[in-house]
Parts: structure tokens; C-alpha cells; sequence
């Protein structure tokens, strides 16, 4: 990597863990690119940060938008050297037939999203090595009640993961993420009331801020390189009583 200077690429940038990583990574001096579909939020967090920060309105479930977004990196700031998969929903609450597009949603947004964003800038991590960073969540290593379909997106990114950590090192790293609760827009979405408002309950007690997240992805993009922190698993230190 460019010790001066690095690109980091950055999907979900629009708010919570994404955003926070934008403005760690930028106090590293990473240069940033921001990519959601919330384009006015991203402009002005581009303009925050500041150091050429480039907001690139793309949904990671359009494989088009994600090669132009691509092409755009490179044009504007020279290759990624650091994708941070973190673009994800979390529709929460019991699995069947009325959750049946928002479980596909979770699939294609959580999983299917991230394999579209790491295929297309694949490229740019190879040339000259990086860092690849996945944001999965506690559920995928522990499945509840009401969570089915989202456990499944965040222990197919764990399995997905793994498997990329011995494909492409030692040239690109490979770190998963794993957080438990985080203060983030993620339950505004639940539409299932009685989960929504049991999540809700839950995240008020127990949840840790986006930024403790994102020192947690910039301490590991700054290792050297002889060192992977491969799986970060991270819970608010009080547990449930």
C-alpha cells in the first residue's frame, strides 16, 4: 500500500459504521471513496472529509453502478486499496411468506452486494495488494428466533470470507467484522411491529456506537502488513441480564 496516501472504498457510506470508517480512515489520511444511494448525504460527508473525497451514488444490488463506480475510482483517485464490504439491511422478524421479499432483499443486499463489490474491484486490490474488509455481525455465528434469513446472509459472509482469506493472501488481507449491537439507522427499517419494537428495547440497552466499530477497521487496515487480524468479534461489554 501507499503509505502516504491510500484509497479505501467504502459501500453504505451514507450513515452509521460506514460513515464513522469514512471519517477514521480519513484522520489515517486515506483518501476516500464513498458509495450509497443516498447521494445528498454522501456529498456532504465527502465534503467534510475533505482530501478529494469522491461520493458516487451506487447500490451494490446493480452490478452496472459498481463497475462505473469503479472506473470513477480509478479515474479520480487512482486505485482501491481497501474495500470495506459494509452496505447491509437487517429486516428482522419471523421467517415466512410475508417476509418473503425482504429476506430476499437481506440476501441480495448483504451477501450477493458484497460479492458484486469485491468481483468488481477485485482488480484494483491485486494491483499492488490491499485489504479487504467484510462487515458480517454476531448473528453470523449465532442464529435467533426472528433473525433466519438475516443469520444466513451474515453466516454466508463468515463462510465466503474464509474462503477468500486462502485465496488471495498473502496479497490482498482478508478481515471479517463481527459486531454485535450498534447504534445505527438498521432498526428504522424492521417492519414486523412487535419485532421492531423488541429489537428496539434491546439496541437502547445494549449497543456500541458506530465509531468504536470504525477505530476497530482502521487499527486492522493499519497493521503491517506481516499481520492479519483475519475475525474481529466485537459486543458491548454489559450483556443482556
Amino acid at each position: 500500500m501507499n503509505p502516504v496516501s491510500p484509497v479505501a472504498v467504502i459501500t453504505g457510506a451514507s450513515s452509521g459504521i460506514g460513515a464513522a470508517t469514512a471519517r477514521a480512515l480519513a484522520a489515517h489520511g486515506y483518501r476516500l471513496v464513498l458509495l450509497a444511494c443516498r447521494v445528498e448525504r454522501l456529498e456532504a460527508l465527502a465534503s467534510e472529509l475533505g482530501n478529494g473525497a469522491v461520493a458516487i451514488a451506487a447500490d451494490v444490488t446493480d452490478r452496472d453502478a459498481m463497475v462505473a463506480a469503479a472506473e470513477q475510482t480509478s479515474t479520480a483517485l487512482g486505485r482501491a486499496e481497501v474495500l470495506i464490504n459494509n452496505a447491509g439491511v437487517m429486516l428482522l422478524g419471523p421467517f415466512g411468506t410475508e417476509q418473503r421479499e425482504e429476506a430476499r432483499r437481506m440476501v441480495e443486499v448483504n451477501l450477493l452486494g458484497a460479492m458484486t463489490a469485491t468481483e468488481v474491484f477485485l482488480p484494483q486490490l491485486r494491483d499492488g495488494g490491499g485489504d479487504l474488509i467484510n462487515i458480517s455481525s454476531v448473528a453470523g455465528r449465532t442464529a435467533r428466533a426472528g433473525n433466519a434469513a438475516y443469520a444466513a446472509t451474515k453466516w454466508g459472509l463468515n463462510g465466503w470470507s474464509e474462503a477468500l482469506r486462502q485465496e488471495l493472501q498473502p496479497d490482498i488481507r482478508v478481515t471479517v467484522i463481527e459486531p454485535g449491537a450498534v447504534a445505527t439507522e438498521l432498526t428504522d427499517h424492521i417492519t414486523d411491529e412487535a419485532t421492531k419494537q423488541t429489537t428496539e428495547d434491546f439496541y437502547q440497552r445494549l449497543a456500541v456506537q458506530p465509531s468504536d466499530v470504525a477505530d476497530v477497521i482502521a487499527f486492522a487496515v493499519t497493521r503491517p502488513r506481516r499481520l492479519t487480524l483475519n475475525e474481529i468479534l466485537l459486543r458491548p461489554t454489559a450483556q443482556p441480564g
